[in-house]
């Protein structure tokens, strides 16, 4: 696995960067506009290939994906391969389905409501979790040197 290098410019302490991974062009600009108006950087792929190539090279606060795409299970794949990414980005499942339901219960699922402050919101709550989360473990390295 690659080692990831982070600069820590003025840009970096504004806008957590988010990967989104949609094969529908439309959804994907879509989200990704609302994304970039709420202040994220965000990074796109259209498929699971692609969203593999930026995970190894860029490191992300947030994955968010389409469950299904080249197949059915292709968005949980993504989800996978970022959790066994060294920095651990906050990830989630997004969709239009209202019944869409991963069978790993420990997915998170967004639905792509109208709304688009509760999306917002959503997204601020996963990095949120995601910095605390990492915080914890840092400490507990700390901790046992």
């Amino acid at each position: 696995m690659k080692t990831h290098q982070r600069s820590k410019g003025a840009s970096d302490m504004e806008m957590a960067r988010v990967l989104l991974v949609d094969d529908d062009v439309a959804s994907r600009l879509t989200l990704q506009t609302v994304l970039q108006a709420g202040g994220y950087r965000v990074d796109s792929a259209a498929s699971a290939a692609e969203a593999y190539g930026k995970l190894d090279e860029q490191e992300y606060e947030l994955v968010l994906s389409d469950l299904q795409m080249e197949s059915p299970e292709a968005g949980l794949r993504v989800i996978q391969h970022a959790r066994n990414m060294d920095y651990k980005p906050a990830t989630a499942i997004v969709t239009t389905y209202q019944n869409a339901r991963p069978t790993d219960r420990k997915v998170k699922v967004l639905i792509k409501p109208e709304d688009v402050p509760t999306l917002l919101s959503q997204v601020a709550n996963l990095i949120s979790s995601r910095a605390t989360k990492r915080i914890e473990r840092e400490l507990l390295a700390a901790a046992h040197h």
